[in-house]
């Protein structure tokens, strides 16, 4: 099939709006990456300091949600939006962003830029993400049981380190890059005295809180959408509160609406084009809702 319809800036905004939307930083990126270092490292010390079930559970949430985080700013890095200096944005991408979390920048370029052209098309490599919607109730918390006890992770791992992937399957993942820096963060939190806090506060994490908001962000994103030919139409934007944007939905990933019409501006600057869009009336045109739960009432009815 054709690739889908895009639309220029011009016919949206006027020059004086485009230039700060879609200018690159030279600094906001690389702060968002040390914001999500940082937020893991205060989450992993909130429990060393008190150490008890329900700061466990917080960290291994905001935990997961930075992790998801670094995919995100990834994403950005794969748009060529997280730094303004090119070699510079693919660096901290694919070490800072990517590698930490399993992912590899050279490779989801390649399969995201697809998704982008061939959007909700049976050649879109992110169909069978939403495709399947709506499904029922039961189905949606057997995925949510199978995400927090470590069964959707288990096997993406064992895919990326062993293989064992399906005809057709693409795993956007760098074995060695990942093995390296994991190293790297194990020898760190060795050293310090706290070797236990790498699988308690790293892997745990990864293996239940990072699948299952991985999955609420695909499922908000573009599930049961109704995709037409108008661009506006081919993802959604969630309208995410502070606990959502904390536990689910970090760096402006909610606004998925706007990016998928403007793919190459940078995350940090969607909030903006969001609030630009609204007063020039394009909500009538774009797939919106108000939380989380409402995406997850249409996409899961009964």
């Amino acid at each position: 099939m054709p690739a889908v319809a895009r639309i220029d800036p011009k016919d949206v905004f006027s020059p004086e709006e485009w230039a700060p939307l879609s200018a690159r930083s030279s600094w906001l990126g690389l702060a968002l990456i040390a914001c999500a270092w940082g937020l893991i490292l205060a989450a992993g010390a909130l429990f060393v300091l008190w150490p008890n079930p329900l700061s466990y559970v917080l960290a291994v949430m905001l935990i997961g949600a930075r992790q998801l985080g670094l995919a995100i700013l990834m994403h950005d890095a794969a748009h060529g939006a997280l730094h303004a200096n090119a070699k510079v944005n693919d660096w901290v991408g694919e070490w800072l962003c990517a590698a930490p979390v399993g992912g590899r920048l050279e490779s989801y370029r390649a399969y995201h830029l697809k998704h982008h052209r061939f959007t909700e098309q049976p050649e879109d490599p992110d169909l069978s993400l939403s495709k399947p919607f709506p499904i029922t109730r039961q189905s949606f918390w057997r995925k949510v049981v199978r995400d927090l006890t470590g069964q959707t992770a288990l096997k993406q791992r064992t895919a990326q380190l062993f293989g064992g992937r399906k005809d057709g399957e693409v795993i956007n993942a760098s074995t060695a890059h990942f093995l390296i820096v994991n190293a790297i963060l194990f020898a760190a939190v060795s050293f310090a005295g706290y070797w236990w806090a790498y699988p308690a506060l790293w892997l745990v994490p990864m293996f239940t809180w990072l699948p299952l908001v991985t999955r609420l962000r695909n499922i908000a994103e573009h599930a049961v959408v109704n995709t037409e030919d108008d661009p506006f139409t081919h993802a959604r934007t969630t309208r995410a509160n502070i606990l959502e944007r904390l536990f689910i939905a970090p760096y402006w990933v909610h606004f998925h609406g706007e990016h998928h019409v403007f793919m190459h501006v940078p995350c940090y600057r969607l909030e903006r084009m969001h609030k630009l869009l609204m007063a020039k009336g394009y909500d009538k045109r774009m797939r919106i809702a108000g939380s989380y739960a409402e995406v997850l009432r249409m996409a899961a009815p009964a």
